[in-house]
């Protein structure tokens, strides 16, 4: 079974899906050892990508971690009551990928972000809050 780590909310993660295209994703939140929940714009490529192929992984870099789980994604959620644009999903994790396991490095802190545009970051708690709840009544 995969074993995912805690992290602090709103630490910014790589999600990778098929193309291979990447996007960065701030709303990750684990719900288990092997389940993740994020946000993704309705609109998105990566979400069209989730949509046609399942299969993703998501890499997160923090403050004594650095991590790739890889699984299985589908949406719970087309609409999130907060911001009816955002799609919830969920990402089934498979494997856990440590990439801090042989002892050579460390992750001195995670990378620094902020939201720019005032609006989304005022939306941005209420997202893994929703997030949470929809996870947690699957």
């Amino acid at each position: 079974m995969a074993q995912l780590p805690d992290w602090d909310e709103g630490s910014a993660g790589v999600l990778c899906v098929a193309g291979p295209h990447a996007i960065p994703i701030s709303t990750a939140v684990r719900l288990a050892p092997d389940r993740i929940v994020f946000a993704l714009g309705g609109r998105r490529e990566a979400l069209a990508r989730l949509r046609a192929e399942p299969a993703a992984a998501f890499c997160l870099l923090a403050r004594g971690l650095a991590f790739t789980a890889h699984g299985q994604a589908r949406v719970l959620s087309e609409a999130l009551d907060s911001v009816p644009s955002i799609v919830a999903v969920e990402l089934l994790v498979k494997r856990v990928q440590d990439h801090l396991a042989d002892g050579r490095t460390e992750m001195l802190s995670a990378p620094g972000w902020r939201w720019l545009d005032e609006k989304a970051a005022e939306s941005d708690p209420e997202i893994r809050a929703e997030l949470r709840r929809l996870g947690s009544a699957r």
